[in-house]
């Protein structure tokens, strides 16, 4: 229980630093706009005339991978940048409750974004007849996206003192699991490599974990894969951050 209160305390800390900047109102403001262009404008989603939200989700993965790294670069590179992380290690806290604390402070602030296009589906409910559990399965599959995303970015941001640097390289890796069982890619490997390769390489990728929830499929295997993403990516940034602490 005492753990479960120190990550409550720290995940209340970085909460209430997101909202206490502008970055927060930035980044809601700028998921909004972007998400509805791309699905109005761009997708358009009405003109097709099919009550469904397919055009909205196609386009997280490539929002997450531009807007996450920005919300997330802050998170441990700020820190260390301002010597607050040793005022943080003072803290009764562990080094994997902080870490835990700040990754679902960071998950819960994409999550708040994402809820906030809810009158999308009540609208589409409105003019028609969709069907409103695949809209659910797509929604928590971005849920599940954007904490993969979030844990990326956080890995980064233990990687360096530098924001520009840890938003870059949140989004480099991010972009490489994306492509990875894009079919272009997958094409290179079929040229040369054995088939099981192909099929190992393509599933690492975020996009295909997406896409079947995205149809309204929950399959226990593409949330495991989601989870095991976060789990390794926060095991990861607990090492990176030891290393750095015991040096």
């Amino acid at each position: 229980m005492q753990a479960v209160r120190n990550c409550c305390a720290v995940l209340k800390r970085e909460l209430k630093s997101y909202f206490e900047s502008p970055v927060a109102y930035v980044f809601m403001v700028a998921f909004l706009v972007l998400t509805g262009f791309l699905t109005f404008s761009v997708s358009r989603l009405y003109e097709r005339g099919i009550g469904d939200l397919q055009p909205f989700f196609f386009w997280h993965p490539w929002v997450y991978l531009l807007l996450v790294p920005a919300a997330t670069m802050g998170l441990w590179a700020e820190e260390r940048r301002a010597g607050t992380i040793e005022l943080l290690l003072t803290m009764p806290v562990t080094m994997m409750q902080a870490i835990l604390g700040k990754f679902f402070a960071a998950w819960l602030f994409i999550i708040i974004s994402i809820l906030l296009t809810f009158p999308l589906p009540l609208t589409l409910a409105y003019l028609g007849d969709p069907d409103m559990g695949v809209i659910f399965c797509g929604y928590f599959g971005s849920i599940l996206l954007a904490g993969a995303a979030v844990s990326i970015g956080m890995l980064a941001s233990c990687l360096t003192r530098s924001q520009v640097i840890s938003f870059v390289l949140a989004l480099l890796i991010t972009l490489l699991l994306i492509l990875a069982g894009w079919p272009p890619v997958t094409d290179l490997f079929v040229r040369w490599a054995p088939l099981w390769l192909v099929d190992a390489v393509a599933s690492f990728s975020l996009m295909p974990h997406f896409e079947s929830m995205q149809r309204g499929v929950i399959d226990l295997r593409d949330v495991a894969y989601y989870l095991s993403v976060m789990i390794f990516m926060i095991a990861a940034a607990q090492v990176v951050l030891d290393n750095r602490k015991s040096a």
